[in-house]
């Protein structure tokens, strides 16, 4: 049977989302171990806590480099092949990094989980050759939704396991990754049909030229900015949030824990359940608009909240930003021919890949030069302020760009 058929469809469907959840978990389970793991290695809290930075930057760099060529493998051989070695290969690394006798095996473990880890591209661009474009807001919101559950159960379940030991969650990590080849070798079909596939070619491989493809109509470029800028706002929690939260509402680990698992149940909720019929009653460019402005409203009040209920209460506007990625994909993936749906999930993630590394340096900065004895801007959720303006930036070119694109849309009719 073919992925027309409804029953083929839903399965192929399920097992994306299976993938993502597996992928999720699996990446989330070591990080509150990874930086013990690195402790026991080094011997000093302080010096764990830079490399443990320079390993995150280790990950997100070669994502840069890996995700287009990824991408533009699955142009040509197919997706199902990709993400089936992706998630063997992801699999086998954890393994070495549970097994890792020294510092430099545990880094180049993180260095082959960048390059694994970016089957995510072929993941978005599988959705989008099974999906109609204008159901794809809606199967991205359900990628979007697996994620999430994959980031709330991962670190809670990485925590419980690294009771035992620190590298008890390779181990399960590992069979995670193995759990999710083996399914996919069984249940995957393949999405994309010979005739609609293109030779692979270093020319769009490598980060710069698969990033020319998104300079082709302005229109694109206009939300790979907007993509960017997204990204760019979003990593202010991995950058200052735990500081942030001890410093002004005095919470430990537990609350931060608890607090980031409530994060991803809404982050659930709003893609997995309001993406679909939001975007059906708004349209794509809307409901992108509605969730750039959401989360704008959101992160600047968490920037302002006296107290730590005010914080929470802040979580609720913010959350309405899980609206804006899925439908920011779908208008996207509008914009370029099936072929090259690969192409454009790795110049993506290329895109996402550097806001990565230079959002978390900026954010750390500015929150250092805020809470600091002397600061120039004595105000520790400047941070927050700034995330804020940089999601209304993305929001007003979103509006422009997106609306210039429907009426081009209009007029070719």
């Amino acid at each position: 049977m073919s992925l027309h058929h409804p029953k083929v469809r839903r399965a192929a469907i399920a097992f994306i989302l299976v993938t993502a959840v597996l992928d999720i978990v699996a990446m989330g389970i070591v990080i509150p171990v990874l930086p013990h793991l690195i402790e026991e290695f080094v011997g000093s809290n302080a010096r764990a806590g830079l490399l443990n930075g320079l390993f995150v930057a280790l990950w997100a760099g070669m994502q840069f480099l890996a995700s287009p060529v990824i991408g533009s493998l699955s142009d040509q051989y197919g997706r199902r092949p990709v993400i089936l070695i992706s998630c063997a290969g992801l699999a086998a690394d954890y393994v070495l990094m549970a097994l890792a006798p020294n510092l430099w095996w545990l880094a180049a473990g993180r260095l082959i989980a960048g390059v694994t880890s970016s089957s995510f591209t072929t993941i978005y661009a599988y959705m989008a050759d099974i999906t109609e474009p204008e159901k794809r807001a809606r199967a991205y919101g359900l990628i979007g939704a697996a994620f999430s559950g994959g980031f709330v159960l991962g670190p809670v379940l990485g925590g419980f396991l690294g009771e035992f030991g620190p590298r008890v969650p390779f181990w399960v990590a590992a069979a995670m990754s193995g759990l999710a080849f083996l399914y996919g070798l069984f249940i995957l079909p393949e999405s994309l049909t010979p005739e609609k596939r293109m030779p692979f070619s270093w020319r769009r491989a490598n980060p710069i030229g698969a990033m020319i493809l998104l300079k082709r109509h302005v229109e694109l470029t206009g939300l790979a900015v907007v993509n960017f800028l997204l990204y760019f706002a979003h990593h202010v929690f991995s950058a200052v949030f735990v500081l942030y939260a001890g410093l002004r509402y005095d919470w430990g680990p537990w609350q931060v824990g608890m607090l980031l698992a409530l994060v991803g149940v809404l982050d659930m909720i709003v893609q997995g359940v309001l993406v679909g019929p939001v975007s059906k009653k708004l349209g794509d460019r809307m409901t992108m608009i509605l969730g750039l402005c959401g989360g704008t409203v959101g992160i600047a009040l968490m920037g302002w909240a006296p107290t730590g209920v005010a914080f929470i209460v802040a979580m609720l506007p913010n959350a309405l930003w899980g609206l804006a990625m899925p439908t920011l994909q779908s208008l996207m993936t509008r914009r370029v021919s099936e072929s090259e749906q690969g192409q454009l999930q790795g110049a993506n993630m290329s895109v996402a890949s550097i806001a990565g590394v230079a959002s978390p340096l900026f954010f750390g900065w500015v929150y250092s030069q805020s809470v600091e004895q002397g600061a120039w801007a004595p105000n520790p959720g400047l941070a927050f302020y700034i995330a804020a303006a940089v999601l209304a930036l993305a929001a007003l070119i979103g509006w422009i760009t997106a609306r210039r694109a429907e009426r081009d849309e209009v007029t070719l009719v």
